[in-house]
């Protein structure tokens, strides 16, 4: 076979064998004002495919390359009735989806699309194998979308084919070298952290539902980390941690496992110097932040340590570490079944949650200038951790979609988690 024009990432290929646990499947809607039009909305959401290049996708998994090979789209466009709750009824629509899979290989449409009519307005809904893109892209995506919906001409062809992240390492060898010197380190961190419940069960079924903050309560966390000089992804990290903590209480803090961990999602793209409106793709990589959150600890004071500790990791590019263990884990995982290699990242690398932030406002573009609309969004947890919150700022609201696993997290720890989010937050006003 000749070998295909695109190369995936590390994080790609490490994507692909969650697959095999799990969908690993992200969704997105967008609130768009105007009446669903099911004929014209396909016919957009075709334009735009065909147009950027979106189409007769090719995977080589066992080569780890892939083609886009074009031709005409053919979507078909599922229509949900919003229903007496349409919030529970987009929050089904997003479950399902999520636990739907996609082609494991070869021949591929790795785009699903839905609407919830309601009415007046509609939610425009995309569920892609997130191999493919990272958030920032399928934002760019649905503007398009919405865009030809509403009349406009379709934007110009995407480049498909981004670099992997090899590059990175070549610029930065000195900082791969020093960061493959903190293995260690984070090793002893994992081993400092509390496991999140594990059951190896038959299921491995995830849930989904998402809250808002309203204009007042996102003003009063922006306002509060402006104040603190901390970022908005280190307060929900802070956050966080304080949720885990809100679920047991009264750990024994003088065990050796005693730390509390919460991953984040970054996004490398500036790092690559790839313009999201002109290059489709995924640039994702992670890091995690462990704490001990001692008894009585306030959020302020925990948002500040974890800025100390995030400023280092992009300081010194230490999510390059999380490449290098990633590289390591793909080397040492060819001696393991895919059953021990999901077991080994609950098992070495603990989180209790994780939290994936975009910003829809610096993405999205109106023609007429108007603000960023209604956007949610749902990620998958992966095999590492139980629950992974995508938090999506829009216009002066912020949302929440949380994705847990149900063997591992109960629908009732959730709203505990949710309430306790609310609370601290409600307090900053």
């Amino acid at each position: 076979m000749t070998a295909l024009p695109g190369r995936l990432n590390l994080f790609q290929r490490t994507m692909l064998d969650w697959r095999d646990w799990h969908p690993y499947v992200a969704v997105h809607a967008v609130r768009i004002d105007r009446p669903l039009d099911r004929a014209a909305a396909t016919r957009a959401i075709d334009e735009t495919l065909t147009h950027g290049g979106l189409t007769g996708l090719v995977l080589d998994r066992a080569a780890a390359r892939y083609q886009w090979r074009g031709g005409a789209a053919s979507t078909t466009l599922e229509v949900v009735e919003a229903g007496a709750d349409w919030q529970a009824t987009l929050a089904g629509a997003f479950e399902r989806q999520l636990n739907l899979p996609f082609v494991e290989d070869g021949a591929m449409d790795p785009f699903r699309f839905f609407a919830l009519d309601l009415g007046d307005a509609f939610f425009l809904g995309c569920a892609y194998d997130h191999f493919v893109a990272g958030g920032d892209s399928i934002i760019v995506l649905l503007n398009a979308i919405a865009d030809r919906y509403a009349g406009h001409p379709p934007q110009l062809p995407l480049s498909l084919y981004p670099p992997t992240h090899r590059r990175l390492v070549a610029r930065n060898p000195l900082r791969f070298i020093r960061g493959l010197g903190r293995l260690p380190a984070m090793a002893a961190s994992c081993r400092r952290t509390i496991r999140p419940r594990f059951r190896p069960a038959e299921s491995h079924a995830t849930a989904f539902t998402f809250f808002t903050l309203d204009r007042s309560e996102f003003a009063a966390l922006r306002s509060a980390t402006k104040h603190w000089r901390v970022t908005i992804n280190d307060a929900l990290m802070a956050l966080l941690l304080l949720a885990q903590d809100s679920l047991n209480p009264d750990r024994d803090r003088g065990k050796s496992r005693h730390e509390l961990a919460v991953a984040s999602i970054i996004n490398l793209r500036d790092a690559h110097g790839e313009d999201v409106r002109t290059t489709f793709g995924q640039f994702l990589s992670s890091f995690r932040v462990s704490h001990p959150v001692p008894a009585g600890i306030d959020l302020e004071t925990l948002a500040r340590d974890v800025h100390a500790a995030t400023s280092r990791i992009k300081r010194e590019k230490l999510y390059l570490t999380t490449l290098g263990a990633i590289a390591v884990d793909r080397v040492v995982g060819h001696f393991r079944t895919p059953a021990e290699r999901i077991n080994v990242y609950a098992r070495s690398y603990p989180v209790g949650a994780g939290v994936s932030l975009l910003n829809v406002n610096v993405l999205w573009r109106n023609p007429d200038g108007s603000p960023a609309p209604m956007y949610i969004r749902g990620v998958p947890t992966g095999p590492a951790s139980p629950l992974v919150v995508a938090v999506t700022t829009s216009g002066e609201t912020l949302c929440a979609g949380v994705t847990y696993r149900t063997s591992s997290t109960s629908a009732d720890d959730i709203l505990r988690i949710q309430t306790h989010l609310k609370t601290r937050i409600h307090a900053l006003k």
